[in-house]
This record gives structure tokens, C-alpha cells and sequence, in this order.
């Protein structure tokens, strides 16, 4: 089986992760894409991020319904922090009989020459990219305004994905419940009810 690693804090997941994810699901030659919830980093004080538990349970309501489409809590039983050539790793042990991908927006891969090992990554795993305008980087990796990089785009390694470009961020969101904004057509619905019942996002 064919599994494409969705990675993200999902702090809180929205509807523009659920497009990217079913689009990459749908339309690329995966069989699954698994949204690898990203632990909270110990050595990082970030008092806006939502306990692990909670955000995974979000991803877990926004894709019950979407059969080829599954949460993962695979990082939190790994050490902090975390880089993704380890989950890899570990992944495929687990595992070894899926065939594991990433997926990543453009901006990601103007800096993944800067990830830990990111030649090892290539050698032995595809990539899916989809188009996005922000400059958001993979939790635990470098980020910068880095230059498309041009032969890494043209990798064999390397697939282009016309997928739609989502421009909702989750800063957007928090930010928006917190100034008593209704922002509900941004969420799955059960996220939404999850999120207002625990009256997160709110101080």
C-alpha cells in the first residue's frame, strides 16, 4: 500500500487541510494519505498549541468519514525533537510492507535541502507537492524565503500536484474565535463543535 505522510500541527485542523489531503488522496497514485499529527516540542513553550490528545481527536472527527484519509499519532511515541527522516525510519519498520510518500507545499520544498538527511529522504521516498503561496515550514525543519529550487523540482523523486491553493491558515482561525469571530465554515463541523464545547482558542 501506497501512504502519503500529511505532516502538520493541525492546531486546529480546517477545511484547507481536508481539500489537500482528499485531493492528494483522490488524484495522486496514493491508496492512503495519513495526517501525521506533530507533537508538542517539550523545549518549545508555545502556550497558543492545544495538547496532543485534542488536536489528534480533531483530525480523527474531520476524517472518519473520509475512508482513505486516516490520523496518525505516530510522532508522539517518538523522542523530541523530531525529524522526519526518524519517523521515516521508524515507519518503515513498522510497517514494512507500505510503501511510504510525503506531501508538502512548495514552500517547504524551497528549503527541504536544508532538512536533516533530506538526500536519504529523496533516495528512498516520493514526494508530493501542492501549490501554496504562504511561507509556513514543516514543524522541527529549517524554513526561509529561499529561491524555487529548480533541479530539486524537476527530481524524479519529486511530483507536482495541481492541487487547489488553500489560503486558510490555523493562526487565522485561533485568532478569529478569540476575537469572538464566526468562522464555522472554515472547520468540519465536528471540529467545530469539538472546539466550541471545549471552549478552546477562546483566552
Amino acid at each position: 500500500m501506497k501512504i502519503g505522510l500529511y505532516f502538520g500541527t493541525y492546531n486546529p485542523i480546517h477545511v484547507g487541510h481536508l481539500i489537500i489531503a482528499n485531493h492528494m488522496a483522490e488524484f495522486a497514485d496514493l491508496d492512503q494519505v495519513w495526517m501525521v499529527v506533530t507533537p508538542h516540542n517539550p523545549l518549545k513553550k508555545k502556550a497558543t498549541l492545544l495538547d496532543d490528545h485534542h488536536r489528534l481527536q480533531m483530525v480523527y472527527l474531520a476524517t472518519e468519514d473520509y475512508p482513505k484519509i486516516k490520523p496518525s499519532d505516530i510522532e508522539f511515541k517518538l523522542p523530541q525533537p523530531n525529524y522526519t527522516v526518524i519517523t521515516l525510519a521508524h515507519l518503515e519498520e513498522k510497517y514494512p510492507n507500505h510503501q511510504f510518500s510525503l506531501i508538502m507545499g512548495e514552500d517547504n520544498l524551497k528549503t527541504f535541502h536544508k532538512w536533516r538527511n533530506y538526500e536519504v529522504i529523496l533516495e528512498n521516498h516520493d514526494i508530493y507537492v501542492y501549490p501554496r503561496l504562504e511561507d509556513k515550514g514543516r514543524t522541527g525543519e529549517a524554513i526561509s524565503d529561499e529561491p524555487e529550487n529548480i533541479e530539486l523540482k524537476s527530481h524524479p523523486k519529486i511530483h507536482v500536484i495541481d492541487a487547489p491553493i488553500v489560503e486558510i491558515s490555523s493562526t487565522f482561525i485561533r485568532n478569529s474565535i478569540k476575537e469572538g469571530k464566526n468562522i464555522q465554515p472554515l472547520l468540519p463541523p465536528k471540529v467545530w463543535e469539538y472546539i466550541d464545547h471545549n471552549n478552546f482558542y477562546k483566552k
